[in-house]
C-alpha cells in the first residue's frame, strides 16, 4: 500500500515521537542548566514530561496537515477521531487516586496479605503486585495502576529504601501485570475494550481464555521477584502513614466513591455522561473535603493528553500497521504484536487487527500479544503514564530511563509469553 502525504508525514512524526520518549531525561539535564524559574527550565521540563511527548509531536502533525490541506482541514480530521478513551482515563485515574479509594485497596491488600505465608512485608509486597493489578479488571487498569502505584509510592519508594535494580523490576512488574491483569473481564482493559464488543467477547469468553492465565502469570513473576528481593524486603514493616490532618474516610464516603466509580466503567464508551459524572464527584470531594487529599486533576490530565496525542498520531499508522497484522501467522502475529505493542499502543493495535478479517486463533494470539507487551515501554499501554507520573520522581532527577524499564519489564513479559501459549 502506497502512502499519502500525510501518512508518510505521520509516521515520520511518529517515529521522532517514539525517540523523543527515549531521551526525556537528556532534556531533564539541560533543564538544570537554566536558572530556576526561568522560561529555558521550564521549556526543558516541560519537553522531559513524557505524558507530554505524543501531545507536543501531534501539534507538529496538526502544522503539517495545514500546510497540506489548508487551515480547516485539522478540524476536520480531529472531529472524526473518538477521544473517549483518553477522556475515561482522565476520569477514572483522578477517581482513583482518592483518599477512601486508595484506603479501601489497601485494606483489601492487608487482608490478603495477613494470610499469605511469608514475612509481613515480603507478603504485603507480593499480595500489592498481584492483587492491585487483578482488581483491574473489576475497577479498571487506569484504575488499578493508579492505585498500585501510589501505594507503592507510599510504602517502598519514598522510604529510600530500594535499590536502583529493584525499583525498576517492580516498576516494570507492575507495568507487565497491570497490562494482562485486566483480562479477567471484557469491559476493563483498553486493547480488550476495542475489540469485545465487535468479536462478541463476554465475561465467560475473558476469562477461559485470558484470564486465569494472567492470573497465574501474575502470581508466578511477583512472587520471583519478591524472592529475588528478599533481602530488601526483610526487616518491620508498617504502613505508611496517613496525613494527620486528615480523617479516616467513614465508609459511606467509601461507599459513595465506588459507586461513582462504578457508574463511570458502565458509562466508559459515553463521555458526555461520564464526565458530568465526574464534575459532580467533584462536586462531593469539595462537601467531604475533611476525608478528602486534593484530587490529582493536573496529573490526570497529563495522562489524557498523552493518550490524545496517541491517538491523533496512531490513527494516520494504518497504511502499515493492517497490512503487516493480516499477512502474520498465529505465532508471529503473537511475537509480533507482542513487539509491536513496545512503540505503539496496544488499543490502537488491537483496534487495527478489528478491521482486518482474522481466524478465532489469529484474534486470540493478537488481544495476547498486545496486551503481554504492554509493560515494555511508557507507551505500549493506556494505563502506563499513570504509573510512570506517580513514580518517576522517586528515580532521581534522570526519571525512568526507557532502557532501565525495558529490562524491568522482560522478565515478567516472558512469563506472560509462555503462560498465554502454553496453558490450555
Amino acid at each position: 500500500m502506497n502512502p499519502t502525504v500525510l501518512e508518510l508525514a505521520a509516521t515520520i512524526i511518529f517515529a521522532l515521537a517514539v525517540l523523543h520518549t527515549f531521551v526525556v531525561s537528556k532534556f531533564a539535564e539541560i533543564a538544570h542548566h537554566y536558572p530556576e524559574g526561568s522560561m529555558g527550565q521550564n521549556f526543558f521540563h516541560f519537553m522531559a514530561e513524557v505524558e507530554a511527548v505524543f501531545g507536543i509531536w501531534a501539534v507538529v502533525y496538526i502544522g503539517v496537515v495545514i500546510g497540506v490541506q489548508g487551515l480547516h482541514a485539522p478540524v476536520t480530521y480531529l472531529e472524526s477521531l473518538n477521544f473517549t478513551e483518553p477522556g475515561f482515563v482522565f476520569v477514572i485515574m483522578a477517581m482513583a487516586g482518592t483518599r477512601p479509594v486508595i484506603k479501601l485497596a489497601e485494606k483489601i491488600i492487608v487482608a490478603i496479605s495477613n494470610i499469605i505465608p511469608l514475612p509481613r512485608k515480603m507478603a504485603f509486597y507480593f499480595t500489592t503486585l498481584v492483587m492491585g493489578p487483578l482488581l483491574g479488571s473489576f475497577i479498571t487498569e487506569p484504575a488499578a495502576m493508579t492505585v498500585t502505584a501510589i501505594i507503592l509510592l507510599k510504602n517502598f519508594y519514598s522510604k529510600g529504601e530500594m535499590s536502583d535494580k529493584f525499583k525498576y523490576a517492580t516498576i516494570g512488574l507492575l507495568f507487565v501485570n497491570v497490562s494482562i491483569g485486566g483480562t479477567l473481564s471484557h469491559f476493563a482493559a483498553p486493547p480488550v475494550l476495542m475489540v469485545a464488543g465487535k468479536w462478541g467477547w463476554g465475561l465467560s469468553h475473558m476469562f477461559i481464555n485470558f484470564g486465569y492465565k494472567a492470573a497465574i502469570a501474575c502470581v508466578i513473576s511477583a512472587l520471583t521477584i519478591t524472592m529475588l528481593f528478599k533481602k530488601e524486603l526483610a526487616g518491620d514493616f508498617q504502613l505508611r502513614a496517613d496525613n494527620n490532618e486528615k480523617m479516616l474516610p467513614p465508609w459511606w464516603v467509601t461507599f459513595t466513591h465506588v459507586v461513582f466509580l462504578a457508574l463511570v466503567v458502565l458509562t466508559a464508551h459515553h463521555m458526555v455522561v461520564f464526565m458530568g459524572l465526574f464534575l459532580f464527584f467533584l462536586g462531593f470531594t469539595a462537601v467531604t473535603k475533611e476525608f478528602q487529599d486534593e484530587v490529582q486533576v493536573k496529573s490526570s490530565l497529563m495522562v489524557g493528553f498523552f493518550l490524545a496525542g496517541l491517538i491523533v498520531l496512531g490513527t494516520p499508522q494504518k497504511w502499515w500497521l493492517q497490512p503487516v497484522i493480516s499477512s502474520l501467522s498465529d505465532y508471529v502475529l503473537y511475537f509480533g504484536a507482542t513487539a509491536l505493542t513496545g512503540i505503539t499502543d496496544n488499543a490502537a493495535l488491537t483496534y487495527l487487527g478489528s478491521l482486518v478479517d482474522l481466524s478465532d486463533s489469529a484474534k486470540y494470539f493478537l488481544v495476547a500479544g498486545s496486551v503481554t507487551g504492554g509493560g515494555l515501554t511508557v507507551i505500549a499501554n493506556a494505563p502506563n503514564p499513570a504509573g510512570f507520573g506517580i513514580l518517576k520522581d522517586s528515580f532521581g532527577a534522570g526519571g525512568v530511563t526507557p532502557l532501565g524499564l525495558l529490562k524491568g519489564a522482560l522478565f515478567p513479559t516472558l512469563v506472560a509469553i509462555i503462560c498465554f501459549l502454553a496453558l490450555p
